[in-house]
């Protein structure tokens, strides 16, 4: 066998041997964890937000330049929905208050009781005199979409009150009440003689938040049958006919501002745009993450490469004895690459470690999941498949060296 031969070389030159088992340790660290993180990533940024068809979705932001009343803030409102529906190519309108992945939200806290004192979770409400099920395409799995009769109109400027019915999302309806059916069941929002009681009338599988959390909460979301109005301005959500998005949104502007006896400004925006706005931190963190790991490789194999090249240098003499005493070439291939196998794999156990240790800083510190095995097992077949292949060259450079060559001055 020739592991105690090699043994005992590596020992006499320590150096070179510990500082290459050192970066594939640290490289392997790295390495897991940053790949975990970026598939972590990549699943939260391809999350589905509920909507049907997000390629064909977007909403417009329409503010006159007048100082209307109430009453006439409504009349804009209905006589601009109705605008935009008239444009060909449009499928449905919705008046809401806000849009997913717009990271811009309204939310409350509820209460499965109006004496309880510590709220049981936060929803957002998206409210709206129009089906938001329709406009989005949410799919709706237990229960019914509202009633024209349950909608509401609400001047915000003389009260504030909502509508006895609520659709909430089905994650929402788990949090509430694991594993039951929450349709018919009611939860209030506020506490005390002021709480305002709603019932579940119900349940779509999917609708995220405009804040899109990375946990469970990104998907706490309720519907209200109302609209509130008396500030100038309104929001329109609009999806289109497959492809027609585009043109749609230059249509719709120029419509409005053609029914507009007044400027406005209209500001567009596709429910893509805000996917992308929402994401760009995590797609840029996973773009970096992704070069710091091939750089890692890229340095570890340099690192194993320049030793084994420099140790065939140092030892022409002795492979040339060696095969002058009949060793094969494939006897010497097979020596480097043992002995390159046995660094890395000290580098590979040691970076087993100090991978599950930089797991544990990042739990403790930035609330993050517990790194799987596999990543740990995929990146040690990746270190030793890499040791191998970089090792490769100088032994088959070593193997090829003649015998006369090497021991002409010895």
């Amino acid at each position: 066998m020739e592991i105690r031969p090699i043994l005992s070389a590596l020992l006499r030159s320590k150096t070179g041997p510990i500082l290459v088992a050192l970066q594939v340790a640290l490289s392997l660290a790295i390495l897991a964890n940053a790949l975990y993180i970026v598939n972590d990533r990549s699943k939260v940024v391809a999350r589905p937000s509920g909507l049907s068809d997000e390629h064909s979705t977007f909403y417009i932001d329409s503010r006159g330049l007048n100082n209307d009343g109430p009453e006439q803030v409504l009349a804009t409102m209905n006589r601009e929905a109705a605008v935009l529906r008239a444009v060909p190519g449009v499928l449905s309108v919705a008046n809401v208050n806000q849009m997913p992945l717009s990271q811009s939200s309204s939310n409350s806290s509820i209460t499965l009781s109006p004496d309880q004192e510590r709220k049981t979770a936060m929803t957002t409400l998206y409210q709206s005199s129009d089906s938001v099920i329709k406009t989005f395409g949410l799919n709706l799995v237990e229960g019914r979409d509202f009633l024209p009769q349950e909608y509401m109109d609400v001047n915000e400027n003389a009260e504030r009150k909502l509508p006895p019915v609520i659709i909430i999302t089905k994650a929402l309806a788990e949090k509430l009440w694991p594993g039951a059916s929450s349709i018919g069941k009611s939860f209030y929002f506020g506490k005390g003689d002021g709480a305002l009681r709603v019932q579940v009338v119900g349940v779509v599988e999917r609708l995220q938040t405009p804040n899109a959390q990375t946990d469970e909460k990104a998907d706490w979301s309720s519907l209200l049958p109302v609209r509130f109005y008396g500030s100038p301005g309104a929001r329109y959500a609009i999806r289109t006919e497959p492809g027609q998005r585009d043109r749609v949104m230059k249509e719709a502007e120029s419509a409005l501002r053609k029914a507009s006896g007044t400027p406005l400004i209209l500001e567009s925006t596709t429910v893509d745009d805000d996917r992308k706005s929402r994401y760009r931190g995590d797609v840029a963190l996973q773009w970096m993450l992704v070069t710091v790991s091939l750089l890692l490789l890229l340095v570890t194999s340099s690192g194993i490469v320049g030793m084994a090249s420099l140790w065939v240098t140092q030892r022409r003499k002795q492979i040339g004895v060696r095969r002058a005493l009949g060793a094969r070439k494939v006897d010497i291939l097979r020596y480097f690459i043992l002995e390159n196998f046995m660094i890395t794999s000290g580098g590979v156990f040691g970076g087993v470690f100090l991978g599950l240790a930089l797991n544990h800083l990042l739990v403790s510190k930035l609330e993050m999941a517990r790194l799987p095995a596999g990543y740990l097992v995929a990146g040690a077949v990746l270190f030793w498949l890499l040791g191998v292949i970089a090792a490769y060259g100088p032994a088959w450079r070593a193997a090829s060296i003649s015998p006369a060559t090497a021991t002409r001055s010895v």
